[in-house]
């Protein structure tokens, strides 16, 4: 009896999950029928099938690879993919591991299937995306919302005179519209974003989200016409189409680019205006103002905060810690101290406990040399790590041995053909068949021959110690400007997060520090420069990246350290009792 797994999908907002159920019923029923034994079922819920960053799609063909089923069944080759590239690469890896793709649609999927539906779907998509736009700009030649709503505008639901839902109407909320002449107010007497947002949320007012304010929600990008100061539609424009969104091909995930000024629609919408146009002059005078002295300090040689500033990171543990209280990030508050971003930006948050970076930087850095490959710590890891590597090596055998019984079905059915023209069967008939026979007989022959054989799960008794001496050599480099660059990325890449919570029992100033580890780079640093002959610990070739496999922070196994300065420090550096890997990519 064939293992089959059923895949279904939808996309639109105006579907429901229903959608799903019909899909699973009807694929349900077409495996009982054709006596196949149902091994999954796989679900994307309200995601788009122009990508494949989606975790249904993805745990499918991980569990394809893994030999779990024969047979992928799905209502239509659309709900797999409509992207012309991702459903021809869908179907080179099912074939690669020898999976079949059946739909109710279109029959068992070949080559000729993905070709031509591959392009008819793709050009679906193009042919819906130009009719949502030229609908999108038929509204806003009308004056009407092109998409999304502004904060100070209510969306105005109704009836048409021609008996059809009216949408793309909007009205000024009142209280709202107080907000925004507030905001574009206290700019102009001097108050920065970061001043605004501060007392805004101090106050309790809801954000355009519902949630607290933010600084980038204030000032935005003034090229691009994002943020409160920048909208025009507060003074009566409705400016559209100043962004097209393309798809990396890399990613899948869409990147906004900015369009010419030429094709920028606008519109002059009078009874939207909420804010006078002397003001609005005012906050345009204050923005220019501040882009010139920018510009003058970067013509000075003086360094400027940008994007790629932003970017990198400033100090070693940028953009790796967050805080216990809130889960927002730390940022550098002072010359020499760290806190909550959260607490300081936005006053949403409670923790006002700073931490100075030398003693942060110090017993982070003890504690990965010291406590994260206690021994007692990587013996759990060596058995979990066999247990898990053990489970996937079922799985590969599973499907080879799938593999060997399907070449052993193909040369019966060979022999059965060789009768039949023997028999008087005219060879013209059943030459097609011969011929999809053999090949798939050369394939799986080279899958077999080509399988690598497993080899033993080798760790060094001393990964450990080597791990230890490798940190202290990246700690002495940390020292040396020439080597810092490259033994801080290093050392990034060991970590996965720290999380900093205040310590109340210990008083005033003391933080309790919970460090998660990256295990693959963890391993890759304890075999570096092994010997002749020695086997370091790796993680398994699945055709991809390293997996990465998290040792989460616990309970009971904690590291005290002594009081420096005003702070009183303690960190948790734990290996926790589960193997988990993370999946790649989703």
């Amino acid at each position: 009896m064939s293992q089959v797994a059923i895949y279904a999908r939808y996309s639109s907002d105006q579907q429901r999950d229903a959608s799903i159920e019909d899909q699973v019923r009807l694929c349900r029923e077409r495996a009982e029928r054709e006596g196949w034994q149902v091994a999954g079922v796989y679900t994307d819920h309200a995601i788009s099938g122009a990508s494949l960053i989606r975790p249904g799609i993805q745990q499918l063909l991980q569990d394809a690879q893994g030999g779990r089923f024969e047979v992928i069944l799905a209502e239509a080759m659309d709900r797999l993919s409509r992207d012309q590239a991702d459903i021809a690469g869908i179907f080179k890896r099912l074939r690669f591991a020898g999976v079949a793709m059946i739909t109710l649609s279109e029959g068992e999927i070949g080559d000729l299937h993905i070709g031509l539906k591959g392009t008819m779907n793709a050009l679906f998509l193009k042919d819906l995306a130009d009719k949502t736009r030229r609908g999108l700009r038929g509204r806003v030649e009308a004056g009407k919302s092109g998409g999304g709503n502004s904060y100070g505008y209510d969306v105005v639901k109704g009836i048409s005179a021609a008996g059809e839902p009216s949408r793309g109407e909007r009205r000024i909320n009142e209280a709202q519209a107080a907000i925004v002449r507030r905001i574009f107010t206290e700019y102009t007497a001097g108050l920065s974003s970061k001043a605004i947002v501060k007392r805004l949320n101090a106050e309790g007012v809801p954000g355009p989200s519902g949630k607290g304010w933010g600084p980038s929600t204030i000032h935005g990008n003034r090229e691009r016409g994002t943020g409160i100061l920048n909208n025009e539609l507060y003074i009566g424009r409705l400016v559209w189409n100043r962004l097209c969104y393309l798809k990396d091909p890399d990613t899948g995930k869409r990147v906004s680019r900015q369009n010419p000024d030429a094709a920028l629609i606008v519109k002059d919408v009078p009874e939207l205006r909420i804010v006078d146009q002397s003001l609005w002059d005012d906050v345009k005078a204050r923005q220019g103002a501040l882009a010139v002295k920018q510009t003058d300090a970067q013509a000075a040689g003086k360094k400027v905060s940008g994007f790629w500033d932003r970017r990198r990171p400033r100090t070693l543990f940028s953009g790796l810690m967050k805080c216990g209280c809130c889960g927002g990030g730390f940022i550098k508050i002072s010359q020499k101290h760290f806190g909550c971003a959260a607490a300081r930006n936005k006053g949403t948050c409670t923790n006002l406990t700073a931490i100075r970076g030398d003693v942060l930087e110090d017993t982070i850095l003890s504690g990965l040399q010291h406590h994260l490959m206690d021994p007692a710590l990587v013996d759990i890891f060596c058995a979990e790590y066999t247990k898990n590597l053990n489970r996937l090596r079922m799985n590969a055998a599973a499907a080879k041995e799938g593999q060997r019984a399907e070449l052993a079905k193909i040369d019966r059915e060979q022999d059965r053909l060789v009768d039949a023209i023997v028999s008087g069967v005219p060879a013209a008939k059943v030459k097609d068949r011969m011929a999809a026979l053999e090949a798939r007989k050369a394939e799986l022959e080279g899958l077999l021959a080509n399988a690598p054989e497993p080899s033993p799960v080798l760790m060094h008794p001393k990964m450990g110690n080597r791990y230890r001496e490798q940190v202290a050599c990246l700690r002495e480099a940390l020292a040396d400007p020439k080597d810092r660059g490259e033994a801080a990325q290093i050392i990034r890449g060991l970590i996965e997060s720290i999380t900093l919570t205040p310590s109340e029992q210990e008083g005033r100033g003391s933080y309790s520090i919970d460090l998660k580890g990256h295990l693959a780079g963890i391993l890759r640093l304890a075999g570096a420069q092994k010997s002749a002959g020695t086997a370091a610990a790796s993680m398994p070739d699945n055709g991809g990246p390293d997996r990465q496999v998290k040792l989460v922070a616990g309970t009971g196994l904690g590291l005290r350290l002594p009081k420096t300065d005003d702070l009183d420090l303690q960190i948790k550096l734990v290996a926790g009792a589960g193997f988990e890997p993370t999946t790649f990519r989703l």
